[in-house]
């Protein structure tokens, strides 16, 4: 998973524009973020890939690593809104720790988000999906359990989607990101999974028999958040 073999300072040249926009963020100096160097591999995509946004507005999220970082830029759009309204209209039941913590993955959400926003802009000028409309009203952001439901939904989701998307990246520097942003993810799920119910941070429903996290596929993710977002996503070449 990590047979980048490029030295310190070609690394720290390289990733200069990228980490530009979110200077302030220290946690998003992840590693060393070269996978542009490789242009995403992106010169295999077909001109139907380029429509981003269909006649009837669906959101075609495209194909090869573009389509990858497209659909966990749509994830992290989704999780980072979501969080946003989270900090800024805490539930009344939640303790003082709990805000914190949320204020917390707020700003994690927001940097993942930011990533792959300037990532896809640097490296495939042109192919990035829109800002997209989230979709809030099942949630009474007043009570924490509603919160934390929704929480779990997106955390669980969002931890299947890397799982099951990894493979499909041809660029190693960007797998090794998903690697780490998917290991931030777990350790939001694990969190709120226990804050419903000591314990449960990895039972039987998102383990499996061999000791390994729930993959899920990404027309499976998109169909398990599409309610939640107002465009409606295309993940059917993603990976492809």
């Amino acid at each position: 998973m990590s047979n980048i073999k490029q030295n310190a300072s070609e690394e720290a040249e390289f990733a200069k524009p990228l980490y530009t926009p979110i200077k302030r963020r220290s946690f998003f100096m992840y590693a060393g973020a070269t996978a542009g160097a490789t242009a995403l591999l992106l010169s295999g995509c077909d001109d139907d890939d380029n429509e981003i946004v269909t006649p009837n507005g669906t959101v075609n999220l495209g194909s090869g690593d573009v389509g990858v970082l497209n659909y966990a830029y749509a994830l992290e759009q989704l999780e980072a809104a979501f969080y946003a309204q989270v900090k800024a209209t805490p539930a009344a039941d939640f303790s003082t720790l709990e805000k914190d913590y949320f204020s917390q993955v707020a700003a994690h959400e927001a940097i993942h988000r930011d990533f792959f926003k300037a990532a896809i802009n640097r490296d495939a000028p042109g192919q990035i999906i829109p800002g997209l409309t989230p979709i809030f009203t099942s949630i009474d952001f007043t009570k924490r359990a509603s919160v934390l439901a929704t929480a779990k939904t997106f955390e669980d989701l969002g931890v299947a989607a890397y799982n099951g998307a990894g493979k499909y990246l041809k660029t190693p520097a960007y797998l090794v990101i998903a690697g780490q942003i998917v290991s931030v993810e777990a350790r939001h799920a694990a969190y709120v999974r226990d804050l419903i119910s000591p314990g449960s941070f990895a039972d039987d429903s998102i383990i499996d028999a061999n000791g390994l996290d729930k993959a899920m596929e990404p027309v499976d993710v998109v169909t398990a958040a599409q309610s939640f977002i107002k465009e409606k996503l295309d993940a059917s070449r993603v990976g492809k």
